[in-house]
């Protein structure tokens, strides 16, 4: 006797032909057409995550490189005159994978340094030989003005992951790179910072932390035997944005009570992730409180 199942094929439609049998009213405009997607979503015949994903495609098709891009200012960069013992501390204190490569100041972009590329280098030992210009790959160079599903479908097409963006002068603007991209269309994109849901503060080494913005500042004071103020504000986050005065954009630093605080992450509503470094003197203090609570 065969097992009653249901019809599989009956209700797993995808919500793509959901969403093509809500679309019967015929929206005259994008308005509309999201009107109706976010109903489908109420009356469940669209998964809240899809509908996020639809309205990210349709609002990259309206922005331009200049909204996501990250500023000149903020760029993580190598000069080509500096030895690799000498810039290596930055490439690994920045986490990135690619790092543009300038001449005598940020306008001149000579090329683009993968990380990985520093491998083959450090694995020879003493006997290497390092040209930087060995290594470098051809930048490509985009106007602020590029509309980013654009600029998407060259990503794809050219296998870049990485642009400069330079202003109409032709002065270096800033960059962007495929992940920005998509980051508008499917959400944050975990990478080598991100931390377990559960936990706030992640060690990499002895002054060297990445904390979530929502850490509450009470286990941040316990963590390090901080006493940051805990009177205005309830979580690190908070106390950082306060310090700024505006909400700040990925690079931008502060210090407070001897603590480095990094933007790692933020959108235009709140700061994410946050990389901190510790002073030499906290340093110290740190350590010891660590190192008491291991014991225990």
């Amino acid at each position: 006797m065969k097992e009653d199942r249901p019809n599989s094929a009956g209700e797993s439609r995808s919500w793509f032909e959901k969403i093509t049998q809500a679309l019967t009213g015929e929206p005259r405009d994008r308005k509309e057409l999201v009107e109706l997607l976010r109903d489908s979503e109420q009356r469940n015949l669209l998964e809240a995550d899809s509908l996020a994903m639809i309205e990210g495609v349709m609002q990259v098709s309206e922005m331009h490189v200049r909204d996501i891009m990250i500023p000149r200012s903020q760029m993580e960069v190598i000069n080509q005159s500096l030895p690799p013992e000498e810039f290596l501390p930055a490439v690994i204190k920045s986490g990135h994978s690619r790092f543009p490569v300038i001449g005598e100041n940020r306008d001149e972009i000579e090329g683009i340094l993968l990380a990985k590329d520093l491998l083959g280098y450090f694995a020879d030992g003493e006997n290497a030989k390092f040209n930087i210009k060995d290594l470098m790959r051809t930048p490509i160079f985009i106007p602020e003005s590029k509309r980013l599903n654009v600029l998407l479908k060259e990503f794809r097409s050219n296998r870049n992951h990485m642009a400069i963006v330079v202003d109409e002068y032709g002065g270096v603007a800033g960059l962007v790179t495929i992940e920005d991209v998509l980051e508008q269309i499917v959400g944050e994109i975990e990478d080598e910072y991100d931390i377990d849901e559960d936990t706030f503060i992640m060690k990499y080494s002895s002054d060297h932390f990445s904390v979530k913005a929502l850490t509450p500042i009470e286990e941040f004071n316990e963590y390090f035997d901080a006493s940051l103020n805990e009177d205005e504000f309830d979580t690190i986050g908070g106390l950082i944005m306060n310090s700024f005065g505006h909400l700040p954009s990925r690079g931008e630093s502060v210090d407070i009570d001897g603590f480095h605080f990094t933007i790692l992450r933020a959108d235009k509503r709140r700061i994410h992730l946050l990389q901190l470094t510790i002073g030499a003197g906290r340093e110290e203090k740190s350590s010891k409180v660590l190192n008491s609570n291991r014991e225990h």
